[in-house]
Formats: C-alpha cells, sequence, structure tokens
C-alpha cells in the first residue's frame, strides 16, 4: 500500500488550471520533497490531500483511504505542519497538546505519557507551562510537529515548515525532520529553501535517498532523485558571465566540464563546478526559486 497516491488530480479556479493532471505517489517511510517556483500549484496540492481543497478531477489516496470518500480515516492518519502558526497562542504548551489528544480521544494516561515523550523530543519539557505567545518563532513551529505527531499518524505533511526561521533554528528542525524519517516517519514536504531539500533527501543523511517533484505551472515536470536528476543533465557545470547575464551548460561528468574549460582558449568568466539541484531546477523551470 502506498502512503500518498494521486492519479491525474486536477484543481481549476475560475477557468484557469492551477494543478494540471498530477500523479505521483510516495511509498511508505518515504521523504518526499515537492519543489516549485510560487504559483506552480505546490500549496494547492498539499490541500487536496489533506481534503482541505477538493479536487476538479482525479483521485487522492492517503495511508489507503480516498480523501474525498474517507476524509474521517485520512485525518487520523495524517500529521499536518503549516508555514503559518496554527497553535493557540493564548493556550500554554501542555495546554495545546492537551486539547489535541481530547480530540483525538487519546486515554488519559497514554495522552500524558506522550505529550512527556513528545515535548523532550522536541526539547520543550521546560517549556512545558509557559504560553505559546511568550514562545520564539522555532520553538512555536517545534511545537506543532510534536502536535502533529501526538497521535501517532502514518504521514507527516510539512508546507514550508522552516519558512521564516533563522538560520540556526531552521536546522534544528532540518535535524528533527530527518530523524523522524530515519525512524520510518513517511514525510511530504513542500519549501523554498533549496538546502533543505539537498539535506533531507540526501542518502547519507537518511538511510536512503528521497525523491524530489519538481513543479511548473501546476504540472510535474520532473520526478526523481538528486543522484538521478544529476546523471540525467549532467554532473559537471560550466557557467560563463556575459554581460549581466550567466550562461549554463552541462556535461555528463565534472571531467567533462574541465575538459571543456581546458579546449577553451579565452576562459574570461568562465568556471566549471558540480552541478547542483538549484542548477537544475532553473534548467527545468526557468525560475530561480524565490
Amino acid at each position: 500500500m502506498t502512503a500518498v497516491a494521486l492519479a491525474g488530480v486536477s484543481k481549476v479556479y475560475n477557468n484557469t488550471p492551477v494543478v494540471d493532471d498530477l500523479s505521483f505517489s510516495i511509498e511508505p517511510g518515504e521523504i518526499f520533497s515537492l519543489l516549485g517556483p510560487n504559483g506552480a500549484g505546490k500549496s494547492t496540492t498539499i490541500r487536496m490531500a489533506l481534503g482541505l481543497t477538493r479536487a476538479s478531477d482525479g483521485q487522492i489516496a492517503v495511508a489507503g483511504y480516498d480523501v474525498a470518500r474517507q476524509p474521517g480515516q485520512v485525518r487520523r492518519a495524517i500529521g499536518v505542519v503549516l508555514q503559518q502558526v496554527s497553535v493557540d497562542i493564548d493556550l500554554s504548551v501542555w495546554e495545546n497538546l492537551e486539547f489535541h489528544g481530547r480530540l483525538h480521544h487519546i486515554p488519559p494516561r497514554e495522552r500524558q505519557q506522550r505529550i512527556d515523550r513528545w515535548l523532550e523530543y522536541v526539547e520543550l519539557s521546560d517549556r512545558r507551562h509557559d504560553r505559546v505567545k511568550t514562545l520564539s518563532g522555532g520553538m512555536k513551529r517545534r511545537l506543532q510537529i510534536a502536535r502533529a505527531l501526538l497521535h501517532e499518524p502514518q504521514v507527516l505533511f510539512l508546507d514550508e515548515p522552516t519558512v521564516g526561521l533563522d538560520p540556526q533554528n531552521r536546522r534544528r528542525l532540518w535535524e528533527i525532520i530527518r530523524d523522524l524519517n530515519r525512524q520510518g516517519m513517511t514525510i511530504l514536504l513542500t519549501t523554498h529553501y533549496m538546502e533543505e531539500v539537498e539535506f533531507l533527501c540526501d542518502a547519507s543523511n537518511t538511510g536512503r535517498p528521497g525523491r524530489i517533484g519538481i513543479m511548473d505551472s501546476g504540472k510535474l515536470v520532473e520526478l526523481g532523485t538528486l543522484a538521478e536528476f544529476r546523471r540525467k543533465y549532467g554532473e559537471g557545470l560550466a557557467i560563463k558571465q556575459v554581460g549581466d547575464r550567466l550562461e549554463s551548460k552541462f556535461f555528463p561528468t565534472l571531467a567533462d566540464a574541465n575538459a571543456y574549460l581546458e579546449a577553451v582558449p579565452d576562459k574570461t568568466g568562465l568556471m566549471v563546478r558540480p552541478s547542483n539541484l538549484e542548477d537544475i531546477f532553473v534548467e527545468l523551470t526557468g525560475h530561480q526559486l524565490d
């Protein structure tokens, strides 16, 4: 059974397709990142998978449940962390988790054990009685993760979870997400940070490579691991400054790119380096990731 499956999914607003015939699947225990420029349809895709927005066409299943026909089962199977702060800032850290646990009908003793466990995991045990309004942005986001995990979901949805955070807090959340995936949690992530995807989908960090789906104008334009992307488009890159813009050329290997550099008579403004995810993203979409 796949953890998440989209088949021919479309969403149309005012006769304009925001998501256009989107199909992909995510296996249990996989980390899957959706990348795309603003307006590519990433957040709409997440909202449809969560059941917050109804698809105009196609089918979506999460944890084996049809999102349109079995929304209750889907909600019990998922944890969600959105970019907006969605915890109650007037309640304490503990009260937020207690309320969430009661909504999911977790028995009292087990509920307290889970609250203690996840507060310790996200390093908020010492702030359990503090009102959320007194927490930093990074702490609020960690609380959102603890709340999303309290009912032990099968799939964790992260919609730009580190947006607006300073580099230190962003890195701390990366470590938490990576560790959850190592423990077997299925994760669907959208982000605006290229280095975030490279870190979280790196096999050396998570045990197996995560896959990356690149969206543009509502369509899935590429799907695979970073290693597969680099093999397909080129592992070496030559970059030349031409006026006020950069021109780039991919090569199968870095050695090929270096051989090209050596053969060029005029090396002014020309450099060679290994290709990265951002290079491939720009090649596919024509956009920098905002």
